[in-house]
């Protein structure tokens, strides 16, 4: 544990528990009795929590004060707001922006940036945006990555929003989609538009290095753009170049960026891929804690399911994506092009990522979302299943699929071992992070499933792992959801309960606290959750949604005020 953060901690449980805030002007709101685990994984104890404004005024003993709004907080868990650190809401919050799934879990704070950011934006990616749109459309009325996350608060928001910058995106806007390296000229031009981003407030670099064109990024590229978001307190966090049979290789290169570039990283939802991969697990983590051993500042976050979600399309050799999607689209219906591509996949390379031969077989590869109307009754349906209801073989059946649906088509992959969860959620540096995007069990969200962890990535933390299954115990489990990831992020003001933090609080029943959704069935709440407040609003009274929308855009702590 970090020696600051260890002294923080300390700090907070000397000074903060048993506090009486001055009451000659009523509170807002007054949480009244509950058990409140402040975030920084000391022991629950029970008091009252009020709030003032945005900001939480105290806690401690709140009997005599007065408060526009009480709640019974008697039998609850109260908690700072949860922090999904790896958010696909980019869109769905365009859509509808009460991010109800990640609210009912008692999310408060969505990051975003895996690689693919929202800006910046030039012509030529707004028209590529535009065409690639599906089920949800809109308008591009935004330039800048800090311009979109304007455009999410000013729009409307339940929840507080923030993106680090993709590497890919810082790509693509310099470079374009070919398999091609900066010249010299080029790799100022991304430098510059890394400063720009940073300036204006992102958390740092994202990469997600198995999907090209990030596939053709060399080493070297990262470090340079991390050398820039280093200067103004950046991050680098990574979808590394191998989860799998590459893994402690990808972990040596995020390592050698996070010490070259004098950056912290962090693994996006770490893990082994492919069951010959899952003994390396140990390794894994062991090679990490050797690096914070070292003094460098090397983290990871996990969702807590055993199979990933991503695109048919990383059954694929990657150089089939050289030029973009209608690159793609024409090699697919070229006859010779598809011999080469099926000869690729069926050979176990250490050269890409095939998530083919990693889920092992086509039942272990689920169809969850295409664009196409004409395509949509196949969701839900298994790679096997489509592959025998057309009569073809399942890696045609791949390309005959992206080719027609003209999409990378949602899939998930069953990949990893219950068992390797199980040893991440012990780790004290892992925090979580869904990987999927808030939703809501209508409108055009039913038109695709969902990987489950939409609805249950986070309550199944605190219910599966924590309670029935004890893993993890419920303070620390709170410290891992709030205080964790806000601390590493640099966050302003967030993740804990303290006087003077910026009122994300959450009030949950830790005896009913559950996820619901399932892999057959993903369009489903989650149950337990009660209240939740963001900047001190209720968004979430009594387990309903109450419509509200004061949800912020976070900047990163290198933002020119």
């Amino acid at each position: 544990m970090d020696r600051i953060w260890l002294g923080y901690l300390i700090y907070t449980m000397i000074v903060a528990y048993g506090r009486t805030v001055s009451a000659d002007t009523p509170f807002d709101v007054i949480i009244k009795g509950g058990m409140i685990y402040d975030g920084t994984g000391a022991d629950g104890r029970i008091g009252d929590v009020a709030i003032r404004g945005d900001r939480i005024a105290g806690f401690g003993d709140f009997t005599h004060a007065t408060a526009k709004t009480k709640i019974d907080a008697h039998g609850l868990a109260v908690a700072p707001g949860f922090i999904n650190m790896l958010s696909w809401s980019t869109e769905s919050l365009i859509q509808d922006g009460r991010s109800e799934s990640e609210i009912r879990q008692g999310v408060t704070t969505e990051i975003m940036g895996e690689g693919n950011s929202m800006g910046p934006l030039n012509e030529r990616m707004k028209a590529r945006f535009l065409r690639e749109q599906r089920d949800i459309k809109f308008d591009i009325k935004w330039t800048t990555l800090a311009d979109y996350l304007r455009y999410l608060e000013t729009r409307g928001v339940s929840c507080n929003v923030a993106s680090f910058l993709g590497a890919t995106t810082v790509r693509e806007y310099v470079i374009g989609l070919d398999d091609k390296q900066p010249t010299p000229e080029q790799l100022d031009q991304m430098r510059d538009v890394v400063r720009q981003e940073m300036q204006a407030g992102a958390l740092g670099i994202g990469s997600s290095l198995i999907y090209p064109p990030a596939f053709d990024a060399k080493t070297e590229e990262l470090i340079e753009m991390c050398k820039v978001a280093a200067k103004y307190q950046g991050k680098y966090i990574s979808h590394m170049r191998s989860e799998g049979n590459q893994l402690m290789q990808s972990l040596d290169e995020l390592i050698r960026i996070s010490r070259e570039a004098g950056i912290p990283a962090e693994v996006y939802h770490i893990k082994a891929a492919g069951e010959k991969n899952w003994p390396k697990e140990d390794e894994l983590l062991e090679r990490i804690e050797a690096a914070q051993k070292e003094g460098l500042k090397i983290r990871a976050n996990m969702y807590t399911y055993t199979a990933a979600g991503t695109g048919l399309d990383a059954c694929l050799p990657p150089w089939t994506e050289d030029g973009g999607y209608p690159a793609l689209f024409k090699r697919l219906r070229d006859p010779g092009t598809r011999q080469k591509i099926a000869a690729e996949v069926h050979v176990d390379s250490d050269a890409w990522e095939n998530l083919y031969l990693a889920a092992g077989s086509p039942d272990k590869i689920l169809l969850v979302g295409f664009k196409s109307e004409k395509l949509k009754p196949l969701t839900g349906k298994s790679l096997a299943d489509v592959a025998k209801l057309r009569g073809t073989d399942p890696i045609d059946t791949i390309m005959d699929l992206i080719s027609e649906d003209e999409s990378r088509i949602d899939t998930i992959y069953f990949l990893m071992s219950e068992q390797n969860v199980r040893k991440q959620l012990s780790k004290p540096w892992i925090s979580f992070g869904s990987d999927e995007a808030s939703q809501a069990p209508e409108g055009v969200f039913l038109k695709s499933n969902p990987h489950p962890r939409a609805y249950g990535n986070f309550v199944r933390v605190l219910g599966k792992y924590a309670r029935d299954e004890k893993v993890v115990t419920l303070p620390e489990a709170v410290r891992r959801l709030s205080g964790l990831p806000a601390t590493n992020l640099g966050l302003d003001r967030r993740g804990l309960i303290q006087e003077g933090m910026f009122a994300d609080v959450v009030v949950f029943d830790p005896a009913t606290i559950a996820d619901r959704a399932t892999f057959d069935n993903p369009h489903q709440y989650a149950m337990g959750m009660k209240h939740v407040f963001v900047n001190g609003v209720q968004v979430l009274k009594d387990g309903e949604h109450t419509g509200a929308k004061p949800g912020r855009a976070l900047w990163g702590p290198g933002k020119i005020k």
